[in-house]
């Protein structure tokens, strides 16, 4: 009897992948380092008016927030891009996705699909809020105050926030697996500080958002 060949080939991953590899964790990196600095600065409005458009005088005057805003946009691009590599488009490709996701029933593979899922949300609502922003130029609490009070914006960034932070925290424990900085025996302690850490993001932004709601304008 004629014997089968069974053997799967699979294509070894190439040197520029993994220097697009790279790319993208560097990327994702800094990116996340901005959300949760963006989160702070904008947060300051908890500690009065005065100290929000301060700050936010202080980054228009030295053109940072002209010039680092069109950066943060290219770079959320860039690193969307160098991601999608790997995110399945076609109905074929998600519904296969999701039954494996089912099949495994391993946390981290759910978190991947949430990370997938946050990744579109974050680029279509993401670009809608920093082209809001950086062409309303300057930035200040009441102007802020006004857009959230305005109704639509304020159902926009319930739905965004928790989406950025979810993604941020999930990205943040997948580079520190990936790349070795977290060991399997160090996985569940690091995943429970980084959900606590998530949550602590997602409550800032709730008060802050609640603060410009109630914020006398």
């Amino acid at each position: 009897m004629a014997s089968i060949d069974t053997a799967i080939y699979v294509k070894p991953p190439s040197r520029a992948s993994a220097y697009l590899d790279w790319l993208q964790m560097l990327t994702g990196a800094g990116l996340i380092a901005f959300m949760w600095s963006h989160m702070v600065l904008v947060a300051s409005v908890n500690l009065g008016v005065n100290v929000m458009n301060f700050i936010a005088h202080f980054f228009e005057a030295t053109y940072m927030a002209q010039v680092g805003g069109p950066m943060i946009g290219a770079t959320m691009l860039l690193h969307f891009v160098l991601a999608a590599r790997k995110i399945p488009f076609t109905s074929s490709e998600q519904g296969s996705i999701w039954r494996h996701a089912k099949m495994l029933h391993h946390q981290d593979t759910w978190m991947w699909v949430v990370q997938a899922v946050t990744a579109m949300i974050i680029l279509i609502m993401g670009s809608i809020h920093m082209w809001t922003v950086l062409t309303d130029l300057p930035i200040t609490a009441q102007k802020s105050a006004l857009r959230i009070q305005g109704g639509f914006w304020m159902v926009f960034y319930l739905i965004l926030l928790p989406m950025v932070e979810l993604h941020v925290g999930i990205g943040f424990y997948r580079i520190g697996v990936k790349w070795g900085f977290v060991k399997r025996d160090g996985r569940k302690k690091f995943k429970r500080s980084e959900n606590i850490l998530t949550a602590i993001m997602i409550f800032i932004g709730l008060v802050t958002i609640i603060r410009f709601a109630t914020l006398a304008v």
